[in-house]
């Protein structure tokens, strides 16, 4: 039960971001380039392992001590963001097909440079400014502020020769049956970081806060902890 409760959100996310948002599937996915920046928390986790599963070379951006999950989930390559300038790094490695940001910040003013131009390749971030727009502005001229802001970056990414995306969670009946089943068959497994019995919630909350998480932080409701 702990293990099925860690899979929704972060896998729906992954889903919308990798399937439905960046175009990737079961039959398009096989020898692509993917990285994805950010690998070693709960939706970079399972990310690797889907894009895995369909047959990608994918490229993990994570701290060192978390390399070796990394490789243990099938990442062909893994980069450690504190040994060094990070876009150097990445930049001596053949370019990608496609990027998810689970970083954002200042991965979005070079990131993209990093993927093949004029082949269709997409970056994806689900680091945006929407809830903040809706907080500073109120609902209807916070989603028009963040409307202008994805559509002005998308036209200006589109002359470039890529793709620009933006994605969220998405509630899937069918993409949760077919996650299901690359759990069931052993191609996905899920990553739990550290369980919190329910009156540690306002712990669970401080390490939330902390980052650097390995996989999900799960409240068991029922623990007598």
């Amino acid at each position: 039960h702990t293990e099925a409760a860690s899979l929704p959100y972060v896998g729906l996310t992954a889903w919308s971001a990798v399937n439905q948002v960046g175009g990737l599937n079961r039959s398009n996915c096989s020898g692509k380039r993917v990285l994805i920046l950010g690998a070693s928390g709960g939706v970079g986790t399972f990310a690797v392992q889907l894009v895995k599963a369909w047959g990608a070379h994918v490229t993990a951006v994570c701290s060192h001590d978390a390399s070796t999950l990394m490789k243990k989930l099938g990442a062909d390559d893994v980069i450690d963001y504190k040994s060094g300038n990070l876009e150097e790094q990445l930049k001596t490695l053949p370019l990608f097909d496609f990027i998810l940001d689970n970083v954002g910040g200042s991965t979005e003013k070079w990131a993209l440079d990093l993927l093949k131009k004029w082949s269709g390749a997409t970056y994806v971030t689900l680091v945006t400014p929407f809830l903040i727009n809706m907080d500073k502005l109120g609902v209807a001229d916070g989603m028009l502020q963040t409307g202008v802001t994805v559509g002005s970056k998308t036209v200006k990414h589109l002359f470039k020769g890529v793709h620009y995306r933006w994605a969220f969670f998405v509630p899937s009946g069918p993409s949760l049956d077919e996650i299901a089943e690359l759990v069931d068959s052993g191609k996905i497994q899920p990553v739990i970081d550290q369980v919190f019995s329910f009156s540690e919630v306002p712990k669970a909350f401080l390490k939330l806060e902390e980052g650097h998480a390995r996989g999900k932080t799960v409240i068991d409701v029922i623990s007598k902890k």
